[in-house]
């Protein structure tokens, strides 16, 4: 459980992402069933919150059409642009 405590970390910055597992990987390749695992999803309608990565982007990416992705109220990149405008 190590791994999944650490993905679930924030960045520095506090910049965190909500997924939501919302369609099947029936009839899907291994590699879309192993991305969903790799995120921490395990049953369907499930919703994790993963840290904000460059990895964890490739990873949504490469599984977007399975996924509902949003960033929480209050993430902090949400913030930093606010302050930047």
């Amino acid at each position: 459980m190590a791994v999944a405590a650490d993905r679930t970390k924030r960045t520095k910055d506090g910049a965190a992402l909500r997924v939501t597992w919302v369609k099947s990987t029936i009839g899907h390749k291994e590699a879309a069933r192993g991305t969903i695992r790799a995120l921490g999803l395990h049953r369907l309608n499930q919703t994790v919150e993963i840290a904000d990565t460059p990895e964890n982007r490739g990873m949504l990416r490469r599984v977007a059409f399975l996924l509902k992705v949003e960033e929480p109220a209050g993430s902090g990149t949400a913030d930093k642009k606010e302050q930047q405008a």
